[in-house]
């Protein structure tokens, strides 16, 4: 179709067809497609259509955990609602925001309750992993 991996991310690729440029985002089974006109973007959904089993689903609103608002002038990203799915995950909404994130005082022992659900456990790191990857700022507290 004339697309071209991108030298920085192996799950990008893009077009270029004369004026009109596509980038297409694949993540496993999950694609996010922006292009710079209406025609390009259904021909390209055409195509991809006749060789895959896929839905279009509008607008961008969400994709890997990443919110999508748009106005007209802009698009305004946030992972708020991924992070507090991963609060809710691991039963802390409850929890209040602290001055220092870090315990200064506890000390690592080998004595102690293990976790209860070792599999929840390294499903939310891996998902904390992600969240700091777009959040250097969180990046400290949650390591």
């Amino acid at each position: 179709m004339g697309f071209h991996h991108s030298k920085c991310d192996a799950s990008l690729i893009t077009l270029h067809q004369g004026r009109n440029t596509a980038f297409l985002l694949l993540y496993v089974d999950d694609i996010l497609l922006v292009t710079s006109s209406t025609a390009l973007r259904q021909q390209l959904l055409a195509k991809l259509a006749s060789e895959f089993a896929m839905k279009d689903l509008g607008p961008l609103s969400y994709f890997l955990g990443i919110s999508v608002t748009r106005t007209k002038s802009s698009l305004f990203l946030s992972q708020q609602p991924y992070a507090t799915y991963i609060i809710t995950r691991a039963g802390m909404q409850s929890c209040n925001p602290v001055a220092t994130p870090i315990d200064t005082n506890a000390k690592l022992g080998a004595s102690g309750d293990l976790f209860h659900d070792p599999t929840l456990y390294r499903s939310l790191a891996r998902a904390l992993q992600y969240l700091t990857f777009t959040r250097p700022d969180i990046t400290y507290a949650v390591q």
